[in-house]
């Protein structure tokens, strides 16, 4: 149920005379419009353009720091140069020994979770490792091996 509040001098006028009262009413009051659409005050929410605009912004930004990434001298994810892993092997969940090739001196390397310990120097390098085949060398083996 709906209940309005009437102040008291409206109320007395309406008792005594409705039509009057309704007349000095409206005249005091300011116009209202006759239809209200509903939902006229709410703001309308963005299009698919103003949603593809966002997109293209943050898919903008995200290239342009990736290329700050390559450019800014240290930040990016390259090996060092004149520093490579020859060999590694794992001796446990979380250790390895690690032969590590750092100009053209070999170090044996005990790596921990916690720490790199120098385990010996090597006086001669061993052998290159073969290098792991790529991808592209491994499907087209099985793709011979199938074909025989």
């Amino acid at each position: 149920m709906l209940s309005v509040r009437i102040p008291p001098a409206l109320a007395a006028a309406l008792a005594a005379a409705p039509g009057a009262a309704l007349a000095a009413a409206s005249a005091a009051a300011p116009a209202v419009p006759a239809t209200v659409q509903v939902g006229q005050g709410v703001p309308q929410t963005p299009g698919v353009g103003a949603a593809l605009l966002a997109l293209g912004v943050v898919v903008a930004l995200i290239l342009f720091l990736a290329f700050l990434l390559r450019k800014l001298p240290g930040a990016g994810l390259k090996p060092l140069s004149g520093l490579r892993v020859v060999a590694s092997l794992a001796v446990g969940p979380r250790e390895r020994v690690v032969v590590v090739d750092c100009a053209g001196q070999q170090l044996l390397l005990g790596v921990t979770a916690h720490s790199v310990n120098l385990l010996h120097a090597l006086p001669e390098p061993l052998l290159d490792a073969p290098t792991q085949a790529g991808f592209a060398e491994l499907l087209a083996r099985l793709k011979n091996r199938d074909a025989a």
